[in-house]
């Protein structure tokens, strides 16, 4: 797999949301990483309380889950992951793809670590400096595969029916249309092994209805404080 250029942010502001983390603003696209109103809130209600958790209460029997998030980002969302993989006993294997990976002068400013142990401290910069396209343990019981790629040409690398659930984290489908289309929610269908779910923290209906159409069964959750709704979608196993 080919790496794209470094992506370099022309501009940006480190933004503190309403739960006291961060997020970074990009005024270039006016938009944010993660919500306003408070990015650990929101990313451990949608992620890892109505994702992770809720997969595994249904399905308890798998002990090494399988992720598949769309957009690294800042992180965020693999270090919740990582700490409650850590509480609840259980093997992850957590891929992500992300075409603009984040300068470490950048990430370093993220107070996400605030208030962890020395050692997720440390474990959130392994992360971010990871070397890309390859499985990298994080511990024995967290592997890392960062994918430097764009999700329009990502060739699936042989995780076809495979991926538990999906974190789909994109920018907001106003700012990033392209990764909000039916073609792409199929590529992700086809990820996902049966009964696995995809989250998302929106709720639009054109969303929804993509969503539907390439065969997910969809049901609209409460949101994250201050938000209204959010979607989840259910791969249903027809046997």
């Amino acid at each position: 797999m080919q790496l794209l250029e470094p992506y370099i942010i022309p501009d940006f502001e480190l933004y503190t949301t309403n739960d006291g983390s961060h997020t970074l603003y990009l005024p270039h696209l006016d938009e944010t990483y993660h919500s306003r109103n408070g990015a650990i809130e929101e990313s451990l209600y949608v992620f890892i309380d109505k994702g992770l958790n809720a997969f595994l209460s249904q399905n308890p029997e798998i002990r090494t889950v399988q992720i598949f998030e769309v957009g690294f980002g800042t992180g965020l969302n693999a270090m919740l992951t990582f700490i409650a993989a850590q509480k609840l006993n259980i093997n992850v294997v957590y891929h992500s793809i992300e075409a603009f990976p984040l300068p470490i002068e950048i990430t370093n400013q993220l107070n996400y670590i605030d208030g962890l142990t020395e050692q997720e401290q440390t474990i959130f910069k392994q992360m971010h400096l990871a070397d890309w396209n390859k499985p990298i343990a994080i511990n024995n019981q967290f592997t890392l595969v960062k994918y430097h790629s764009k999700l329009e040409s990502f060739d699936n690398n042989g995780l076809l029916n495979n991926i538990h659930i999906i974190y789909m984290d994109a920018f907001a489908p106003n700012k990033q249309a392209e990764l909000w289309e039916i073609a792409i929610f199929e590529k992700l269908y086809q990820l996902l092994a049966a009964n696995g779910i995809l989250v998302t923290y929106t709720s639009k209906g054109d969303v929804k209805r993509a969503m539907q159409q390439v065969g997910l069964t969809v049901e609209k959750l409460d949101g994250p404080p201050r938000k209204r709704h959010m979607l989840r979608g259910v791969k249903v196993d027809s046997q």
